[in-house]
C-alpha cells in the first residue's frame, strides 16, 4: 500500500514538474525574444526625383457659346412653312420658319399700285411744272404722295420679310418643338441656334492668382465627356474688377472647337499653364504622411545591421498626377518609404521589397 502511494507521488512530482518546466522554458524563451530587436518591416521604396515640372493653376468652369439664342418670332401668326429640323447646321440667313402672310401680301399688291398711280401723277406734274400749267404746290404734293406710296410699301415688304423667319448666325440648332398651324405670339421661343467654333470656357481664379494671368496665356481643359483628352485654348478676356462676394477673378478662355465635341453648359477643368519650373524636388504622394501638426516621410538610412528609418518633417507644394512636390526637408537622390509606413516607428530596422503588393497598392522604386 505504501509503495503504491509513493509510486503515485513520484508519477505526479514527474508530470507537474515536466509541465512547469515547460512553461518557465516558454516564458524565458518569450523574454528573450521581447528584449531583442524586432523584425525588419517589409516596405516599399522611393527615390527624391528632380524634375522639370510644368505648374497649373487648377479650376473649374463650364463651356459658353460665343453667340447662343433662342430663334423668336417679333411679330404673330401662324406658321405656315417649317423649313428647320432638330439638330441641323445652318449658315446666316438660312430661312427657318415661315408665318402665313398671305394678307400682307395682298395688301403689298394694292400698295404698289398707289405707288405705281403716284410715280404716274408725279411725272405729269413733272413735266407741267416745265411749263408753268401746274402750281408749284401741286408738284410738291404730287412728290409728297409718291414719297409716302414707296414708304408704305417698304414698310410692308418689311413686314413681310419679318415672317420669313432666318438664322441669326451660323450655328447648329436645337429641338424644334413647333407645328404647322401653330399660333405664335411675338417672343415665341421657336429653336435653340448655338454657335459652336469656337466656343468659350468660363471659370474663375482666387484674386491672388491676378499677377499670375494675362490675354494670351494657355489653358487646358478637360471634360467628363471625353476622359482623357485635353483641348487647348488661351485666354481671350479677364473680368477689370475682383468679385466682392468670393473674391474671386473671373476669366474667359477661347478654344477652336472644329469637331463641336465640347457644348454649351458642360462642366469643365481648367488648368491655366504658368510658365515651367526647373529643379523640383517630387515625391510619390504615398510616401507622405499628413498629421495635424504637419507632414512627414521616413527617410531610409544605412544602420549598423542594415537599413532603418528616420522620420523628418517635410513641407509639400503643388500635387500633380500622383506626385507631390517637396519644398523642404530633402535632397536630390534620398530614398524615402512610399508603402508601409503606417507600421514603422523611428529607428525601426526595415526590408525593401518593392515588388509586393502593400496596403493594396502595387509599389515601385
Amino acid at each position: 500500500m505504501i509503495k503504491r502511494l509513493v509510486l503515485v507521488i513520484l508519477v505526479l512530482l514527474l508530470v507537474f514538474g515536466g509541465i512547469f518546466g515547460w512553461k518557465y522554458y516558454a516564458g524565458m524563451k518569450m523574454a528573450a525574444q521581447m528584449s531583442g530587436p524586432p523584425p525588419a518591416a517589409v516596405i516599399a521604396s522611393a527615390e527624391v526625383k528632380e524634375q522639370r515640372w510644368q505648374p497649373y493653376l487648377q479650376s473649374v468652369g463650364s463651356v459658353e457659346a460665343v453667340q447662343g439664342i433662342f430663334v423668336t418670332t417679333e411679330l404673330a401668326g401662324k406658321v405656315d412653312k417649317i423649313l428647320a429640323s432638330s439638330g441641323q447646321r445652318v449658315a446666316a440667313g438660312d430661312l427657318l420658319l415661315r408665318l402665313d402672310d398671305s394678307v400682307d401680301q395682298a395688301d403689298l399688291q394694292g400698295l404698289i399700285a398707289q405707288r405705281k398711280l403716284a410715280q404716274l401723277q408725279y411725272e405729269r406734274n413733272s413735266k407741267l411744272l416745265k411749263d408753268r400749267s401746274v402750281s408749284r404746290s401741286d408738284f410738291d404734293q404730287s412728290r409728297a404722295s409718291l414719297d409716302s406710296a414707296e414708304a408704305a410699301v417698304a414698310a410692308k415688304q418689311a413686314l413681310i420679310r419679318k415672317k420669313a423667319i432666318r438664322a441669326p448666325f451660323g450655328g447648329q440648332l436645337g429641338i424644334v418643338d413647333i407645328n404647322l398651324g401653330q399660333y405664335l405670339s411675338p417672343g415665341d421661343a421657336i429653336v435653340s441656334l448655338q454657335s459652336l467654333d469656337p466656343v468659350f470656357v468660363d471659370y474663375s481664379l482666387p484674386e491672388r492668382h491676378f499677377a499670375d494671368v494675362q490675354p494670351g496665356q494657355a489653358v487646358e481643359v478637360r471634360v467628363q465627356a471625353w476622359p482623357g483628352r485635353v483641348f487647348k485654348g488661351s485666354i481671350s478676356a479677364i473680368d477689370p474688377g475682383i468679385d466682392r462676394a468670393t473674391r474671386t477673378l473671373r476669366l474667359r478662355a477661347t478654344l477652336d472647337n472644329p469637331e463641336h465635341l465640347l457644348r454649351p453648359g458642360m462642366f469643365t477643368e481648367v488648368n491655366t499653364v504658368l510658365p515651367l519650373r526647373d529643379h523640383v524636388l517630387t515625391l510619390p504622394r504615398t510616401a507622405v504622411t499628413y498629421n495635424p501638426y504637419g507632414e512627414s516621410v521616413f527617410v531610409i538610412q544605412q544602420g549598423d545591421n542594415g537599413d532603418v528609418v528616420r522620420n523628418r518633417p517635410v513641407t509639400t507644394g503643388a500635387v500633380r498626377d500622383g506626385r507631390v512636390e517637396i519644398t523642404s526637408g530633402l535632397k536630390a537622390g534620398e530614398v524615402v518609404v512610399s508603402a508601409g509606413q503606417n507600421k514603422l516607428r523611428n529607428g525601426q530596422a526595415v526590408k525593401i521589397d518593392n515588388s509586393v503588393e502593400l496596403d493594396g497598392k502595387v509599389n515601385g522604386g
